[in-house]
């Protein structure tokens, strides 16, 4: 491996190919990766229980945060929207059960984002060990460089950090627009799978992009080249997410996934030689 600073890789995105299939070839394919992670992760048994683990402890403490969310949305539908208070019951009734619906999906998607946030920093070393031993398979890493295990947590946590304002900063608009009769029950759950796996894949593709020394300016910038690709990779992870448990049983085959993403991304192989 050679000692190249973190950071210090300057991608040319132009340079490499892109796929010239159509747009939703290209989501399904990405969609296809989270399968192709599944299965490479299934082989290893001892692999399996420990990517389970810190996806468990996130999984225990974000169930009990959400079951907390629908103990009192009634409360904070009312607290939204105190100026229905002296609209009819039948009237004040139908906006807070918008509101509390808003309240959800609002919830629903900050937790998969910062879930994923979460999670990764708890379990960075063995996700780090996934998502390794999948490149290994596939001929190594190719502009390996050795990143200190601190170095590389503090970064992962600001680039995280990061990553949940800015998912924070668009979910208000979606919460908001979550009022609108119809809309909000049917175009808005659409954008907010569609964000939330934007951000997903972003967040997940972190470790393999470290180990080239990149941060996530390169890793934003190489995902948005390919955008369907990477849609459809963080749209199917968002979904599976949402099934209860999903989150704690595909965590570690979304990161083997995201490796796939990564090396597809940066035009590497991601078939075995």
């Amino acid at each position: 491996m050679c000692d190249r600073p973190l950071g210090s890789a300057v991608v040319d995105v132009t340079s490499i190919a892109r796929p010239v299939t159509g747009a939703a070839s290209r989501f399904f394919s990405g969609a296809g990766l989270l399968l192709r992670g599944i299965a490479l992760y299934v082989r290893s048994p001892k692999l399996m229980l420990l990517g389970i683990v810190p996806a468990l402890i996130s999984g225990v403490l974000y169930l009990a945060a959400f079951v907390a969310l629908i103990w009192f949305v009634d409360d904070l539908a009312a607290l939204v929207t105190p100026f229905a208070d002296g609209w009819s019951t039948a009237w004040r009734t139908m906006l807070r059960v918008v509101a509390g619906a808003a309240i959800l999906g609002l919830g629903g998607l900050l937790g998969v984002v910062t879930f994923t946030a979460v999670t990764l920093v708890i379990g960075d070393p063995f996700y780090e060990a996934i998502s390794e031993r999948v490149e290994a398979g596939l001929g190594g890493t190719p502009g390996a460089v050795e990143v200190p295990f601190w170095s590389s947590l503090r970064r992962s946590l600001a680039d995280s950090v990061r990553l949940v304002a800015l998912s924070t900063a668009v979910g208000i608009p979606l919460f908001i627009a979550g009022f609108l009769p119809l809309v909000g029950q049917t175009v808005v759950p659409v954008i907010g799978a569609a964000v939330g796996g934007w951000f997903l894949a972003v967040e997940l593709v972190g470790a393999p992009f470290y180990r080239r020394g990149m941060r996530l300016p390169e890793r934003r910038a190489l995902l948005k080249a390919d955008r369907p690709t990477a849609l459809g990779f963080g749209v199917a992870v968002f979904l599976c997410f949402l099934i209860p448990l999903g989150a704690v049983l595909v965590m570690p085959a979304a990161v083997a996934g995201a490796t796939l993403l990564a090396r597809r991304s940066l035009g590497q192989s991601t078939e075995r030689g």
